[in-house]
């Protein structure tokens, strides 16, 4: 066959070997904006070592542990090493292969002269060579989904690490809030037990009624109750912490108090570009590669492939020959392959890389827009946490005033007990409200730290 019939023959499979079937590129939607909904957050470079910003000698050792020893981070750097083997053995695949054999065998036949039996000893020694040339692409291509997708898992590793660091800090401060919302119970039970005592010694003087006695007792009873619940959760919260770093069920040794940490102040503007080192999007951005990789190696199957194949042996009687002998058998050749009666599993292989290019733009999107979302939702926690902060500790204040006069008064029989009652319960419900808003700032904080990807550095 001529070189131009060749030639027309390959045209015509390249062109079918383009069309495919069913499923069209989507197109992307995404619209980044410059600016969150707030004009607040940090502008500044990224801080990896967010936590340390707690300054707790206690929650920076436990979060080095943890990402030493916590399960879904050594899991998470476990398929960075598989996929590493992945990209070499696609890597290997473009180079081509030499097989060497050595045979060797012993026969007895007939000797058709003489009748006799005869043995004769064979040994072969052979080499084979192979190479697919990547005309279209294909090996490159696939080489490229499998760098993607490396890429992709370090990504998920580098997210492994910050999600389990902020579960690490978030655990431990709720652990020091519970310590405190224990010590304001203990506390708040401590003056209910004296004023339960006082309230007896007048009962038993004929100063006050029963009444008064038994709704100090009943004070005093409810607050006591509620002790034990708050050291379950404590057990339950350093049992949790306990697993994340990577140890058995146990105590939690504390660095400081909870009064002690300080909710740090944002600056003034927050750029958009700061997702850019978000570790969920690099994930999505190099699944997106991968796919598009994959798509473009689906594609290129479709088309001819060249096949180059050399190939040598020699034989003799005896190993010595064998080794001392020259080459005396060899061969080479090339075949030029191309899919004819299975194009539609072909075309069906294609619109299957086409569809999960499709989902994987689809899950990028979704994941851009969901980091958007999460750092909005946590900036505005933070400055109506703030706000609603502030607000309790004023009425902190006025409580514990309201408190000593509703004491004093009552002492020197101007009230009855039931104010100073009123006014021990609004301090109590006030001061764990206090450390449960405070908390939930102190959270909402690290949750922004994790939307970002990280901590940002002072101005």
């Amino acid at each position: 066959m001529s070189p131009l019939k060749l030639s027309c023959i390959a045209a015509a499979l390249l062109l079918a070997g383009c069309h495919s079937a069913q499923v069209q590129q989507a197109k992307p939607t995404l619209e980044i904006p410059a600016q969150w909904r707030d004009q607040v957050g940090p502008a500044s470079s990224a801080e990896g070592f967010w936590w340390r910003n707690f300054h707790d000698s206690a929650l920076n050792g436990y979060v080095d542990e943890a990402l030493r020893y916590n399960s879904d981070v050594l899991t998470a750097r476990e398929r960075v090493n598989e996929y590493q083997a992945r990209v070499q053995g696609a890597e290997g695949a473009q180079w081509p292969t030499l097989d060497a054999g050595l045979n060797a065998g012993r026969s007895r036949s007939q000797s058709a002269a003489t009748g006799l039996p005869t043995h004769s000893d064979l040994y072969r020694g052979s080499l084979n060579a192979s190479y697919n040339v990547d005309l279209w692409g294909q090996y490159s291509s696939a080489t490229e989904a499998a760098q993607a997708s490396l890429e992709a898992q370090k990504a998920a590793a580098a997210a492994a690490n910050l999600t389990v660091a902020s579960s690490v800090a978030a655990g431990y401060v709720t652990l020091l809030s519970l310590d405190e919302q224990l010590k304001v119970t203990q506390a708040t039970l401590t003056a209910r037990e004296n004023a339960y005592n006082l309230a007896k010694r007048q009962y038993e003087a004929g100063y006050s009624s029963r009444l008064e006695l038994m709704q100090s007792d009943s004070e005093y009873r409810a607050t006591r109750a509620q002790i034990p619940q708050l050291q379950h959760q404590i057990t339950q919260q350093e049992n949790a912490l306990s697993v994340l770093v990577g140890q058995n069920p146990g105590a939690v040794a504390r660095g400081g108090e909870f009064d002690q940490l300080t909710p740090l102040t944002l600056p003034t503007e927050l750029p958009s570009t700061l997702l850019n080192r978000r570790p969920d999007i690099v994930q999505a951005q190099r699944a997106l590669l991968a796919t598009d990789a994959t798509l473009a190696s689906s594609r290129a199957q479709l088309l001819p492939s060249i096949n180059l194949v050399a190939s040598g042996s020699l034989q003799d009687s005896t190993l010595s020959q064998l080794i001392d002998n020259p080459l005396r058998l060899w061969s080479i050749g090339g075949s030029i392959l191309a899919p004819l009666l299975n194009r539609e599993a072909l075309n069906a292989q294609v619109d299957v890389a086409m569809s999960q290019r499709n989902q994987a733009l689809y899950a990028y999107e979704k994941t851009v827009r969901n980091a958007f979302k999460e750092v909005n939702d946590s900036i505005d926690a933070i400055e109506r946490l703030q706000e609603q902060l502030a607000e309790l500790q004023e009425q902190e204040h006025v409580a514990e005033e309201t408190l000593r006069i509703a004491r004093n008064r009552y002492r020197n029989g101007y009230s009855s007990y039931l104010d100073e009652l009123d006014a021990q319960r609004t301090l109590f419900s006030t001061q764990l409200s206090v450390v449960q808003v405070k908390n939930n700032l102190l959270l909402a904080q690290i949750d922004l730290y994790r939307s970002l990807g990280g901590g940002w550095r002072g101005l």
